[in-house]
């Protein structure tokens, strides 16, 4: 059986691949102020897309390199429907990718 660790180290990849995809990759990071929110997604200081890229992409990363407890469920697709609802962006292939991550954390 394959590794959950593997499993979701693939699937960041892929997520990240899409984020570029779409154009929605960033150069440069968010002020730390921005990063420090306690707000659940940082819905008060960052965009669902920043919100993946430099809190949510990087803290999986490194609980995939330590092999740590992973969460055993995260919702972040239907976040991401909300979030895109209006939107011209092709968004399909990343609120898949976020439904396979999404699923793969709650097989466990």
């Amino acid at each position: 059986m394959k590794s959950i660790y593997s499993d979701i180290a693939t699937l960041m990849l892929e997520l990240e691949a899409e984020l570029r995809r779409l154009d929605l990759w960033e150069p440069e990071p968010p002020s730390a102020s921005a990063l420090a929110s306690t707000e659940p997604f940082c819905v008060d200081t960052l965009t669902l897309p920043q919100w993946l890229q430099f809190v949510f992409l990087p803290r999986m990363s490194q609980m995939v390199e330590v092999e740590t407890p992973l969460p055993q469920a995260c919702g972040i697709a239907p976040m991401a429907e909300e979030f895109f609802r209006g939107s011209d962006l092709k968004v399909a292939g990343l609120t898949r990718k976020l439904e396979e991550i999404d699923a793969r954390l709650a097989k466990g």
